[in-house]
């Protein structure tokens, strides 16, 4: 995990340059346009991280039809759900890295059956899963740890493609580059790690595109970790789950986003870490450069990370991308800070090895 974390910025770099010329990008992306403008299902699914991969590529491309003036119409579902209604039309996007997911497998072969078009996001087209494609996008470097990090980043970065092929314009590999490499604070997660290890419980907020980076935070404490974890939604939070913590219990809040919040919202995140701070919890924070300044530091004594922002690529992908590797890089502290291997998810004991097949 720590060597595909410290590969990203070049990984990611590299990516983005060969997603310029790649034909299948500007393919799907007119198929992403032709599906918006016709008002068909668009449908982004997937598993696991693949699945956060997918409700994040959402966010990227709704928020880009957007900005083409066109109907947005993208949503991510978990791939066993969408066998509940077969899509019979429109466009499934499917992300698997390794493409050997069972759930994401049946989902696009159950959507293909029934009428939808299919495309992929995998490592290699040799993939099983490439087999249900109508068309495949490559992210050609496979992730090496179990605890997925490239896994994670490398479907981003094809759909920040996306994104900008969108409305016209190619992603900048040198911004992207920039942003990734620019996220690397070792020792503030270090440190943040050191006092968030002995929780008994974490809870992890996020509004919005945070939600997402919540989300994928959550179950990379929980795998690679192995600290139980659980994300909300930001005014989630408020409604309950705090009549269970207490001292124990630690809160991570995201705010990535640096588009300018209605003040009710921006109020909910400083009441979150009020909250936080009257029930005795050790908060920290992943915060936007734009956002650090609004967070008193008194509401973070956990300590906070700082995404940097390049402001040379769209808001959504920006937001997504930049907080990719703050959140992988302190889940990479909290397993050093607990004494445990984030590549093997548990599976030398002999339970978890029965239990994850």
């Amino acid at each position: 995990m720590t060597e595909m974390i410290a590969a990203e910025p070049a990984l990611a770099e590299r990516l983005a340059r060969r997603l310029g010329s790649d034909p299948a990008v500007a393919e799907l992306a007119a198929d992403i346009r032709a599906v918006a403008e016709s008002g068909a299902t668009m449908i982004l699914t997937g598993c696991g991280t693949s699945e956060h991969a997918a409700m994040a590529g959402a966010e990227m491309l709704n928020a880009a039809l957007g900005l083409a003036g066109l109907r947005r119409g993208a949503n991510g579902v978990q791939a066993l759900e969408t066998l509940r209604r077969p899509q019979p039309d429109g466009l499934l996007i499917a992300v698997s890295h390794e493409g050997g997911t069972e759930a994401t497998i049946e989902a696009m072969r159950s959507a293909r059956s029934a009428g939808a078009r299919i495309g992929l996001i995998t490592v290699s087209s040799r993939s099983p899963a490439a087999t249900q494609a109508d068309l495949t996008l490559e992210t050609a470097e496979q992730d090496r740890s179990w605890c997925h990090t490239v896994g994670y980043l490398s479907p981003l970065v094809v759909f920040g493609a996306l994104a900008a092929a969108v409305v016209g314009e190619r992603l900048d590999p040198v911004a992207l580059r920039a942003l990734i490499d620019a996220a690397d604070e070792e020792l503030v997660a270090e440190e943040i790690a050191a006092r968030l290890s002995r929780c008994e419980r974490l809870i992890v907020a996020g509004f919005g595109l945070d939600y997402v980076t919540a989300r994928e935070l959550a179950l990379k404490i929980e795998e690679g970790a192995r600290l139980p974890a659980v994300a909300h939604e930001l005014e989630t939070v408020r409604h309950g789950h705090l009549a269970a913590a207490d001292e124990r219990t630690g809160l991570l809040l995201i705010w990535s986003d640096a588009e300018e919040l209605a003040t009710a919202v921006v109020g909910r995140q400083l009441g979150l870490l009020g909250a936080a701070a009257a029930l005795g919890m050790p908060a920290g924070a992943i915060l936007d450069v734009a956002n650090g300044p609004r967070v008193p530091l008194a509401l973070t004594p956990a300590g906070r990370l700082s995404i940097p922002g390049a402001r040379r690529m769209q808001r959504a992908p920006e937001a997504l991308l930049g907080a990719a590797v703050p959140l992988q890089l302190l889940t990479e502290r909290l397993a050093r800070a607990r004494g445990v291997n984030p590549d093997t998810l548990a599976r030398e004991d002999p339970r978890q090895a029965a239990a994850g097949g």
